[in-house]
């Protein structure tokens, strides 16, 4: 069997191996093993196997992962979530369909610490589906909007997704992350426009809440002062030059363990859960990351990459045509594999094309970010939507998946926003040195 040929099995293989359940990490690590050992040695698989754990596991490029993890995570147990939740529900609440918008913007300045979509579901179900429960919002609507805007932690940065593609592709996290911030406000915008046209033709989905007060619509503001002096010294550092990503994470959950310890915010058992959790979501990623570098290898090694990106280049087809293309095998194996497992199953193979066609690497990996979105809500693995069925155990999934559609069609518009015109993810990016 040639090299391409092994190659072509072992993607078979794998996917065959991800439906039997067995952890993604584990997987790719195990198929790209047997076949770079295969194609080139036992003994260069076992080298190979050894190096490339050891490599992700001493990288100092990775260490920006769990430290981003560790800011969100006290950001959690400090209370900072309910905060925005709090300020967003003064602001919008008084509104049809104000208190999902409000979800939507508390979702927004929760990732903007936080940088996990499950984490940012899990938390805002917890603080906004009671509340939207208590004012009698629709069960499709309340849960569909946790579940789609959750989906914003890995868009707004810091992303542990831009991390990971930063670190595979060998591009800037900064400018990943810089790369991030307008694409997030975009598309919370829509999210938004997507719940007005919901509740303008079925007002009873989400009924008007209480008015409130100027004065304490104002004081309301107060909430958003911990994550916007977070959220500035990290991107604002990143931005003007004054410390690197890896930098950034250590000064943000320095920051922000600061600020929790000195207003009183987080307790002793909160602190040990914030490490417990970001001790097991890094171990996670890293162990993904490692897994998916050994299959890298083996896909170098096959030259399906290659080979791909040679044949794609040479098709009588325009690049945004071949585009479209890429860009629906991710949508449609989102529905099917984790998004962690998704994305570095195909950038060994899919980036070497993009970069053959000409398209810039940085608006890529904010359009791979967004199709991933789509996935996290998308049946049948629409991971964030089995988190919130978790939270509200009362609701159907079919009902939660049906109260995403709307959200969903929000998320293709922004997609196509990006595509048509490039400069909304690149313009911060190019103003970085």
């Amino acid at each position: 069997m040639d090299p391409t040929t092994a190659g072509v099995v072992g993607l078979i293989v794998l996917v065959i191996i991800l439906f039997s359940g067995l952890p993604v990490s584990f997987a790719m690590a195990l198929v790209g093993f047997v076949g770079f050992s295969y194609v080139v040695s036992l003994e260069a698989g076992m080298r190979i196997l050894a190096k490339d754990i050891y490599t992700m596991f001493s990288s100092y490029s990775l260490t920006v992962l769990p430290l981003f993890v560790f800011m969100g995570q006290i950001a959690f147990h400090a209370g900072i979530s309910r905060k925005l939740f709090n300020c967003a529900h003064s602001l919008l609440g008084s509104l049809r369909g104000g208190l999902a918008m409000a979800t939507i913007g508390a979702c927004a300045g929760f990732s903007a610490i936080c940088g996990s979509t499950n984490a940012t579901a899990a938390t805002m179900a917890t603080i906004a589906l009671p509340e939207m429960k208590r004012y009698n919002y629709s069960d499709d609507l309340a849960t569909g909007t946790v579940a789609a805007g959750g989906s914003l932690g890995i868009l707004i940065p810091p992303s542990t997704i831009f991390i990971v593609y930063g670190i595979m592709t060998e591009q800037s996290i900064g400018k990943l992350f810089a790369a991030g911030i307008l694409p997030g406000i975009l598309l919370s915008i829509l999210f938004i426009l997507a719940i007005y046209s919901v509740v303008r033709f079925n007002p009873e989905k989400g009924p008007r809440g209480p008015k409130v007060l100027f004065k304490n619509k104002l004081y309301s503001l107060v909430g958003l002062v911990d994550m916007i002096v977070i959220f500035c010294l990290v991107m604002g550092g990143l931005f003007f030059g004054f410390f690197t990503p890896t930098e950034g994470g250590a000064v943000g959950a320095f920051a922000t363990l600061i600020l929790a310890i000195s207003r009183g915010m987080i307790t002793w058992d909160g602190f040990l859960m914030a490490i417990r959790e970001s001790l097991r979501i890094s171990c996670m990623v890293m162990l993904i990351v490692a897994g998916a570098t050994v299959f890298g290898h083996f896909l170098a090694v096959s030259r399906i990459p290659y080979n791909l990106a040679e044949w794609v280049a040479n098709l009588p087809l325009p690049a945004t045509a071949i585009m479209s293309v890429i860009i629906l095998v991710y949508l449609v194996g989102g529905c099917f594999m984790d998004a962690f497992g998704m994305i570095l199953l195909t950038i060994p193979i899919f980036y070497p094309v993009i970069l053959k066609l000409g398209f810039d690497p940085i608006w890529f990996g904010v359009i791979i970010v967004l199709v991933t979105e789509m996935g996290v809500i998308t049946p049948p693995v629409g991971v964030n939507v089995y988190v919130v069925s978790g939270v509200a155990k009362d609701v159907p999934l079919e009902v939660i998946f049906r109260g995403i559609v709307p959200l969903l069609f929000a998320l293709i518009v922004c997609c196509t926003f990006l595509i048509l015109f490039p400069q909304i993810a690149l313009f911060l990016p190019n103003l970085l040195r």
